[in-house]
């Protein structure tokens, strides 16, 4: 049996097939969101990776910022609900999830049968979210993949005072136009987003295993700063990304069962 999970950013689009509720079939990302194609261009290609037809298909389960404007899934379900699902499924012992999407943060407590039993979300602010990188590595004029590179390289990390993501911008010009060497400030900048989130965390309360989901968690960068802000080890997957699409076709399986 083939169910489907789609997960619906405000930047991305990630799609899932699973079989039988455990193997990953096919997967797909398409760096379109809410609003735009991406949705159905991620369906069409993870269809086409599967080698299967949407007839193939029991059930289909939408997730993510753009869940309530998708109409052709059976059900929809919060994000928070089908990360916990796929992060648990890679690392079944996990009991904090630090998911930083593109336009917000959230810290997920798990408890030991991996069921989420309390949560905390910044939505309000770029800082400390996808977005603010992205920002920033405009104004750097580098890709957002460099980012974990360049943070690497630094030998002064540089404190990026400004909560706003508005204001770190002017912040990052004026450094940048007082000579300050851009690793320096790259690795500032992960700093930042790294104690912006460490601060809901922390609101939270940490329990070990700690796992990052999301885009963001690719960035070594933060997530090393993550780590040193927390004082805990962060366990992410090379599919961290796909986390919430995982978990949607997850919950579209133990729906048909």
């Amino acid at each position: 049996m083939y169910t489907l999970g789609i997960d619906i950013g405000s930047t991305t689009s990630k799609c899932i097939i699973l079989k039988d509720g455990k193997n990953i079939i096919a997967s797909s990302i398409v760096v379109a969101g809410t609003g735009t194609s991406g949705p159905k261009k991620v369906k069409e290609e993870v269809l086409k990776n599967a080698d299967l037809t949407e007839e193939d298909i029991k059930y289909t389960v939408v997730t993510g910022y753009g869940r309530s404007t998708y109409g052709d899934a059976d059900i929809e379900l919060s994000e928070l609900s089908c990360h916990a699902l796929g992060v648990q499924h890679v690392f079944p012992d996990v009991r904090t999830i630090i998911d930083i999407g593109g336009q917000d943060a959230k810290v997920l407590s798990l408890n030991e049968k991996g069921r989420m039993v309390n949560f905390l979300m910044n939505d309000k602010c770029a800082a400390g979210t996808g977005r603010f990188l992205d920002v920033m590595a405009g104004i750097l004029q580098l890709d957002i993949n460099d980012l974990e590179v360049k943070a690497a390289e630094a030998k002064n990390t540089i404190k990026i005072s400004s909560t706003c993501t508005v204001f770190a911008e002017s912040e990052v010009i004026s450094q940048l136009a007082s000579g300050v060497e851009i690793p320096d400030l790259v690795a500032g900048i992960c700093s930042s987003v790294a104690s912006r989130v460490a601060s809901l965390a922390k609101r939270i309360g940490i329990k070990e295993k700690v796992c990052m989901s999301g885009g963001v968690a690719r960035n070594g960068g933060v997530r090393n700063a993550l780590s040193k802000e927390l004082g805990v080890e962060i366990f992410y997957s090379p599919s961290a990304q796909l986390m919430g699409a995982l978990g949607a076709a997850i919950a579209a399986y133990n729906k048909v069962n």
